[in-house]
């Protein structure tokens, strides 16, 4: 199973009508790291008058959290959770503090502002997609390692790392469902002689055509 997260934990900052908003987003793996998130936030912001917080966790977003922490109701948990829920991603803790300026924004502009500081945080940490994937060793003679090169390049599969022995051996990542094409596309061209090596399954991050 694939799914969409946040890349980098980010940082942005909004002032509106002298209200400072600081948004700070994480990928988290379980609701724990989540708290302990938020928690770290609000300690580094203990003298701001809010706090709000939301998260998703799970393949199948099955754990949805947020919290006003004292807004009026509705104008900023739910727009930040609904930030994540649109942008389609898992696994994203957001927390946006806010240090009132003095003027009041209404219901309206709250829920603007902390929409806007959720989803401009979560451009700045990048989404980006999870796979399913499996590292893939190929030892061959030195003698193929052009040819292997050529239909790398030819595939755009992504050479992590070349060792070089007494014989070659060639490091590459595939999602699971690509491994045993990927095999039998090297065993062709090399007319079998090759050696594979696969290492235990894993979830990576996929951008373009490359995992890592």
């Amino acid at each position: 199973m694939s799914y969409y997260t946040v890349k980098d934990a980010a940082t942005f900052e909004l002032e509106e009508k002298k209200s400072i908003f600081i948004g700070n987003v994480k990928r988290v793996s379980n609701e724990q790291e989540a708290k302990e998130f938020v928690a770290e936030i609000k300690g580094k912001h203990k003298d701001a008058r809010h706090n709000v917080y939301a998260y998703i966790i799970g393949e199948d977003m099955r754990i949805q959290r947020r919290t006003d922490d004292g807004e009026p109701q509705g104008t900023a948990g739910i727009p930040v959770l609904d930030v994540i829920k649109k942008k389609g991603i898992t696994d994203t803790a957001i927390v946006v503090t806010r240090y009132f300026g003095g003027i009041l924004l209404g219901a309206g502009g709250l829920a603007r502002a902390y929409s806007k500081v959720a989803s401009e945080s979560i451009s700045k940490g990048k989404i980006v997609l999870r796979v399913k994937g499996k590292s893939l060793l190929v030892t061959v003679n030195y003698d193929l390692l052009g040819k292997l090169q050529y239909l790398f390049e030819k595939k755009k599969w992504y050479i992590d790392n070349t060792e070089y022995t007494d014989k070659i051996v060639l490091s590459l990542k595939f999602e699971n469902e690509d491994i045993e094409m990927a095999k039998a596309a090297i065993n062709e061209i090399s007319s079998g002689n090759c050696l594979f090596s696969i290492g235990e399954e894993r979830y990576y991050f996929k951008i373009e055509n490359r995992l890592f």
